[in-house]
């Protein structure tokens, strides 16, 4: 099975958990990693939010699978679009990680004011703005060691990345967790996932084995929701969903669809009927006043 990834350090680590998982549940099947640039790797001077439609992070990942160049592509599923390329089907979902921002090298109620915090998510640069107006919101782009670096260097006062990322490096350094409830995580955030062409039956017999049943159940509501809305990776939207039991709770925001950003903290049923999730989607865009 031929299987790629982009080229980031981080891309490469994710990849190899992918891997491991291969290794211990189908050890018969060889692996063979490709790793090529994104158009988000190249480019790194556009702001995400303008390349949000193209699948920024999986356009030619997408491309060589529908050539058959590859087999499959592991990829962070925050960064696959809603929309997806026509032929293709995220197959696995791994257990999910921490799905929380972090921001560094201090708390956000600790920085002065004016300072300079760094972020390519306009996410959370509404987050921020509608936490601490006083703050200057400044783009960052870049992996995560560039980013690092440019804090180091005194670029930044502070920087805001997905702790999930961070884990996976083994990167340890003064870092505050940011309180999911609050600071409500993107769509998909902490979770890896595995795509492939979806009439590779031989492809999706095995890959199917690696997928997390109650990650890909919050997920798929997260990533339901943002489709109704017909929001983009880079658009001012949180999502995360949690199961509890029977319940699945949902908390989301929404920035520059309404006068007032809108704010969503709901316990429904695991077994909802798409029209929960209709209603949520109608509440964040506006299209309804209450839920």
């Amino acid at each position: 099975m031929i299987v790629g990834t982009r080229e980031s350090k981080l891309a490469m680590r994710q990849t190899e958990i992918f891997q491991q998982l291969m290794a211990s549940r189908h050890p018969e099947v060889k692996v063979d990693i490709v790793s090529m640039k994104a158009l988000g790797d190249i480019d790194l001077k556009s702001p995400l939010s303008q390349m949000s439609s193209v699948g920024a992070f999986v356009r030619e990942l997408d491309e060589a699978m529908l050539q058959h160049r590859i087999d499959a592509s592991v990829n962070s599923l925050k960064d696959i679009p809603t929309k997806m390329t026509p032929g293709l089907t995220v197959v696995a979902i791994f257990e999910r990680d921490s799905p929380e921002d972090v921001i560094l090298p201090c708390p956000l109620e600790d920085l002065p004011k004016g300072a300079k915090v760094g972020t390519s998510s306009v996410r959370r640069m509404r987050l921020i703005q509608s936490i601490r107006p006083d703050l200057e919101i400044v783009q960052l782009r870049g992996n995560i060691h560039t980013r690092l670096n440019k804090l180091d260097n005194g670029e930044y006062d502070a920087i805001l990345l997905a702790k999930a990322g961070l884990e996976r490096m083994g990167i340890e350094r003064p870092m505050h967790t940011l309180d999911k409830t609050v600071f409500i995580p993107a769509p998909g955030q902490g979770t890896i996932a595995v795509e492939c062409r979806s009439d590779d039956a031989e492809a999706i017999n095995v890959l199917k084995t690696l997928d997390h049943q109650e990650t890909r159940e919050a997920v798929d509501a997260e990533r339901e929701i943002m489709r109704i809305m017909g929001a983009g990776c880079s658009a001012p939207v949180g999502i995360n969903a949690e199961i509890r039991g029977d319940e699945l709770l949902i908390r989301a925001i929404s920035f520059d669809y309404t006068p007032e950003p809108r704010k969503v903290d709901v316990a429904v049923p695991r077994k909802h009927g798409p029209q929960v999730l209709q209603d949520i989607a109608d509440y964040l865009t506006g299209k309804r006043d209450s839920l």
